[in-house]
């Protein structure tokens, strides 16, 4: 048996699974994550905010996806609620990745260069992470987060099932996986025509479309069978994030550059290490078009 085929055994599910008992597999999937990676986070290992981002924006992207089986005002106030929560983490995170590329982008400096910049930039995001990462524990011992955990597994407990969730899962989830595949296509044709201006702003919209789809197309693998589109969204969803990151970090780089030159000091490095990270941002886009063919041959 494949990796995309149904196994009754991973999945707890029968072959005739209704849709919203498919639905519900695939949240309590996710909201098992979250929950294994709360004690990470609080112990600051590595990766642990990345790893609960990942998992609040799973569950909130699967929520929206999988709307039209569930009451609509519970979705929404949830998916409120997690954004929430993945607001926090993303600050988190965002800090920490700027760090990791600012300490990996010293090594391509000259040493005499390299104390000045992870005086400025590294130990600036590094900072920025550190007082990011105390408010993240200090919501996660608060009552708001403790209100979304009690929601959220009443969600599972007591789900709040629409007539649809009652028909069979293939029909109904094929029919919201297709919704999520055109709803990509028409950000890419947006992005194919938006002006030079508004190029980066839609290419975001892009990635956010193929994670949500990647998403989707992972949780109802069980039943489609859509492992294979899953993996296609998901280096279409590199493609742009890699892209997207080189260019925060150039943007970090540039205004690092100005209050170098601000407060007397040699601005060359950090203009060397954003033309680096433009270069970067260039060859991820390279691998733009064929990531897009992966996910329209996909069978």
């Amino acid at each position: 048996m494949s990796e995309d085929s149904h196994s009754d055994s991973a999945t707890g599910l029968s072959p005739g699974a209704d849709a919203g008992t498919a639905l519900l597999a695939a949240l309590a999937r996710d909201l098992d994550r979250l929950h294994a990676a709360e004690p990470a986070v609080r112990a600051d290992e590595p990766d642990s905010v990345h790893q609960m981002r990942v998992a609040t924006r799973r569950l909130r992207s699967l929520l929206r996806s999988g709307r039209p089986l569930l009451e609509r005002a519970v979705v929404d106030h949830l998916r409120a609620e997690l954004r929430w929560l993945a607001g926090l983490l993303g600050r988190a995170r965002d800090a920490e990745v700027q760090a990791e590329r600012g300490a990996t982008g010293l090594d391509r400096l000259p040493a005499a260069d390299r104390p000045p910049v992870a005086r400025r930039l590294v130990r600036r995001y590094r900072s920025e992470y550190a007082e990011a990462h105390a408010a993240t524990v200090a919501a996660l011992d608060g009552a708001r987060y403790a209100l979304l955990r009690k929601q959220l597994s009443g969600l599972l407990a007591a789900p709040p099932l629409r007539r649809r969730a009652t028909r069979p899962a293939p029909e109904v989830l094929a029919r919201l996986l297709d919704k999520e595949q055109r709803r990509l296509h028409r950000l890419v044709t947006a992005a194919d025509h938006a002006s030079p201006s508004d190029h980066v702003a839609a290419l975001h919209d892009v990635r956010k479309a193929a994670k949500r789809l990647r998403y989707f197309a992972e949780a109802v693998s069980p039943v489609l069978g859509t492992g294979h589109l899953a993996r296609a969204a998901k280096t279409l969803q590199s493609v742009l994030g890699d892209h997207r990151d080189a260019l925060a970090s150039r943007d970090a780089l540039a205004e690092a550059a100005a209050a170098a030159r601000a407060a007397g000091e040699d601005d060359r490095p950090y203009l060397l290490l954003a033309r680096f990270e433009t270069t970067t941002a260039d060859t991820a886009l390279d691998h733009y078009l064929p990531a897009l063919r992966k996910i329209r041959n996909d069978p």
